[in-house]
């Protein structure tokens, strides 16, 4: 069956770094538009980064704008986050998406404190 799994989640301090990675299997991943959405407690879930399926197209929340890089590896069928320069407000469960798949990962914590 269809199953997204991410990792790579953690606490890190303000400016630092990580790396979630979204591994896929049950379907053809090459082919499917992906994204990273976030939910912070009390908000909406929203959209952090869109990757189209050969990669060549990406888009980005505002926010996150020239500190995050969405990427995938289509041979591995894994779609991944750079995030940088965290901040405080990044603290969120950060989940992956199947464009028009409709799927969705179980989501992985980020928390950014000192």
């Amino acid at each position: 069956q269809v199953q997204l799994v991410e990792s790579g989640g953690g606490l890190v301090q303000p400016g630092g770094s990580l790396r979630l990675s979204c591994a896929a299997s049950g379907f053809t991943f090459r082919i499917y538009d992906m994204s990273w959405y976030r939910q912070a407690p009390g908000k909406e879930r929203e959209l952090v980064a869109f990757i189209s399926s050969g990669g060549g197209i990406t888009n980005y929340a505002d926010s996150v704008k020239d500190r995050f890089t969405i990427s995938r590896d289509n041979a591995k069928n894994t779609m991944y986050l750079q995030m940088n320069t965290l901040k405080p407000e990044d603290t969120a469960v950060y989940y992956c998406h199947a464009v028009h798949l409709g799927a969705w990962g179980q989501g992985t914590q980020v928390t950014v404190s000192s």
